[in-house]
């Protein structure tokens, strides 16, 4: 299992160069052309959510892009560092402490509209990869959260 693993700060300018190296990669390990598009797309979608997300809580943290090839898949997996709804400050907490993935929308440091605006981008980035990817997974904790996208390898035929 041959694994590319990617660190960048949350700047957008960042992202193509991501772009870049996932279609890159795929090709290599055996993805198929006609995918290669949606590989570029969903990744540049899954790390524009994820310095998004750095950026609006201040998360300084680099943004980590990991691209596996297994025996008969390529999955890559993006991941923020913004920690889910489960993690978010207990009830009595600090005032003013920044609201997380999850959180009331409407309701945020910033204003009233501010954090429906982030969760509204945030469901329509996730909506666009759920259209390029057919098996994607979305996981999020303490620690911060993941995107998990597959695609099959193409099978090589030896011809006699």
């Amino acid at each position: 299992m041959a694994t590319v693993e990617l660190r960048f700060s949350a700047q957008p300018e960042h992202v193509r160069t991501a772009r870049l190296v996932a279609a890159a990669v795929a090709r290599r390990a055996g993805v198929d052309e006609a995918v290669l598009d949606e590989v570029r797309l969903a990744v540049g979608e899954a790390c524009s959510r994820a310095v998004g997300l750095h950026r609006s809580h201040g998360i300084t943290a680099p943004v980590s892009v990991v691209l596996i090839e297994e025996e008969k898949s390529f999955s890559i997996e993006v991941g923020d560092e913004v920690p889910g709804p489960g993690a978010e400050p207990a009830p009595g907490g600090p005032a003013g402490a920044s609201a997380t993935r999850g959180a009331t929308p409407g309701v945020g440091f910033d204003g009233p509209d501010s954090e429906a605006d982030a969760d509204g981008e945030d469901e329509m980035g996730l909506a666009v990869i759920s259209g390029l990817v057919d098996d994607v997974e979305v996981r999020s904790g303490a620690n911060g959260g993941v995107i998990r996208m597959s695609w099959p390898k193409t099978s090589v035929t030896v011809l006699p």
